[in-house]
């Protein structure tokens, strides 16, 4: 399975968090699946880190880092991602959870999350 993770799942995965449902680490340990974050996740980061919320408190750059040299997949972001994500209904209003819908679903990608407003999605979202 081609995973892509909502940055919560992102950012529990990478710390090691109790948070982490033990299905969606299950997930993305099985290593016959592909697990990729979206750039979008860590532009959110950053913004949010820079507003000050306590549980964006990372650093961006050496996220990334330790993504990649655990061979996660990195997604950018391009037009059509972009013209999906503002042709979805209006079922969730963060751009970010938006965008990651959008990646998910033009690159053939399941989005794992834990937010139950983007489970309402249809098909690739899958609550975990």
């Amino acid at each position: 399975m081609r995973l892509l993770l909502d940055t919560h799942i992102l950012l529990w995965a990478a710390a090691r968090s109790p948070r982490l449902s033990a299905r969606a680490a299950a997930l993305i340990t099985d290593m016959t699946n592909d697990v990729a974050f979206s750039v979008a996740s860590l532009w959110e980061i950053g913004i949010k880190s820079a507003q000050g919320r306590a549980e964006f408190q990372v650093n961006p750059r050496l996220l990334r880092r330790s993504l990649m040299a655990t061979d996660y997949r990195e997604y950018l972001i391009d037009s059509e991602h972009a013209l999906v994500a503002a042709a979805l209904p209006p079922i969730h209003k963060d751009p970010f959870d938006r965008m990651l819908v959008a990646q998910a679903t033009v690159e053939g990608l399941v989005l794992l999350t834990s937010d139950p407003i983007l489970g309402q999605y249809p098909g690739s979202v899958q609550l975990v």
